[in-house]
């Protein structure tokens, strides 16, 4: 299956090839106050493709906080962050955020609520490796 989404503006979009399709999406609803606040409820499919395309660069502002292992990508001209980044050993691992896809039947979603707090920063990485999609690359915008 495949899943667009952007931000509002859609000066960062992406595609989600969702391998095999879902019979659901799990719709995780972090409890941080960023996430909370910003409307971050994040899915990933760790045997899915993610392809990201930013339009304008010097629009995007990289946010991290806490362990400082993520990289929150946010629209500087919308406010919205439709994808999370995570480099682990090397590689580049994401989530996106369902609020940010289009088209997608509502119904497919999942919801969940995630508590991260108390995670050490080693196991935080060892999860995102393990469940976050794995196959991620920025592409340039056409």
């Amino acid at each position: 299956m495949r899943i667009a989404g952007s931000c509002h503006c859609g000066n960062i979009a992406y595609e989600l090839d969702w391998k095999p399709d879902p019979a659901g999406i799990p719709a995780r609803a972090c409890t941080c106050t960023f996430c909370t606040r910003h409307g971050g409820v994040w899915t990933s499919c760790p045997g899915g493709s993610l392809r990201i395309r930013v339009r304008d660069r010097a629009r995007m502002s990289d946010y991290a906080f806490g362990t400082g292992t993520a990289a929150f990508h946010v629209c500087a001209a919308c406010g919205v962050v439709p994808v999370v980044t995570s480099r682990v050993d090397g590689r580049l691992y994401a989530v996106v955020n369902v609020n940010t896809f289009d088209g997608v039947d509502p119904a497919l979603l999942r919801p969940m609520s995630a508590n991260l707090d108390g995670e050490a920063a080693s196991e935080r990485l060892a999860r995102r490796a393990r469940n976050w999609i794995a196959d991620v690359a920025f592409e340039d915008a056409d």
